[in-house]
């Protein structure tokens, strides 16, 4: 190919490049190398603000614990971590107050056991500064789990005012109490047809708190009149609750549970859902 030959397919590409731009014009942010705000990854960002519970290792050492991506121990969320880092989600951690800044940057927002003055010293309850910061950022477009627990174990008013905002109320109770090994206390094994049940036989959940909905909320899982999972469109964006942290180390393989369950199953199914859902 001759010089001239290239020079005039480098002409030709670049006009064709210039034309593409004024038709198709790129937002400032990103002409400017950055992302564009409306624009979130595949993060799962989880609380550790509102749940902030430590302990004293084997070492002495003043350590983290309980519900998140590190704790490798019956008490933490790394299994849950793993499946989701292997979906391609991206985790994070938030260990202040939300901020809008924060929150942008996540597709899901995991609030998990809020803490009462038993776990923690001087408690972060949840204000109704951060309620109304949590509901504009679901209602552009952000998806909020949030898993309670049982009486007891759990932050509630708070956690209510909260949910609330998405006609969810967790109703401070106690079901599916297992004593010893009488797993089938804990089991599920009839539900709806719905992403987050497909392939799904069985799944453990011990001692948690019920629901109460009413619009937009709606049951995703109920048995015996009590709902156990709920779900809530609102705006762009959505809420999913339980009532109970659910996918920790303890009942995610078969360090306690025997063969049969698919909680990790169902885990993936539920953040592969939700993150669907987040920003469309």
């Amino acid at each position: 190919m001759t010089l001239a030959a290239v020079m005039r397919i480098r002409t030709a590409l670049r006009d064709a490049m210039m034309v593409a731009l004024l038709m198709f014009p790129l937002p400032a942010s990103t002409a400017r190398g950055q992302v564009p705000p409306t624009v979130r990854t595949r993060v799962v960002l989880l609380d550790c603000y509102y749940n902030n519970e430590w302990k004293t290792d084997e070492a002495g050492n003043t350590v983290r614990f309980h519900y998140i991506w590190s704790d490798t121990a019956n008490s933490g969320f790394s299994i849950l971590g793993n499946i989701l880092t292997r979906s391609g989600a991206r985790i994070d951690t938030l260990c202040r107050a939300p901020s809008r800044a924060a929150l942008q940057r996540a597709s899901i927002y995991l609030i998990v056991d809020p803490d009462t003055p038993l776990e923690t010293r001087a408690p972060n309850y949840i204000q109704p500064a951060d309620i109304t910061l949590i509901a504009k950022w679901v209602r552009e477009g952000g998806v909020l789990v949030l898993m309670g627990n049982d009486r007891g174990n759990a932050e509630f008013v708070h956690l209510n005012a909260l949910a609330a905002m998405f006609g969810i109320t967790f109703n401070e109770d106690s079901r599916n109490r297992v004593v010893g090994r009488d797993f089938a206390a804990g089991t599920f094994d009839r539900f709806p047809v719905h992403p987050l049940f497909a392939g799904v036989r069985r799944i453990f959940i011990k001692e948690l708190s019920t629901l109460c909905v009413k619009k937009p909320a709606e049951a995703v899982l109920s048995e015996g009149g009590d709902v156990i999972m709920a779900f809530s469109k609102y705006g762009k964006g959505a809420v999913f609750a339980v009532g109970d942290p659910w996918f920790y180390n303890e009942y995610m393989d078969e360090r306690r549970l025997p063969p049969g369950y698919d909680n990790p199953k169902a885990a993936g199914n539920l953040f592969r859902w939700l993150l669907g859902i987040a920003g469309n």
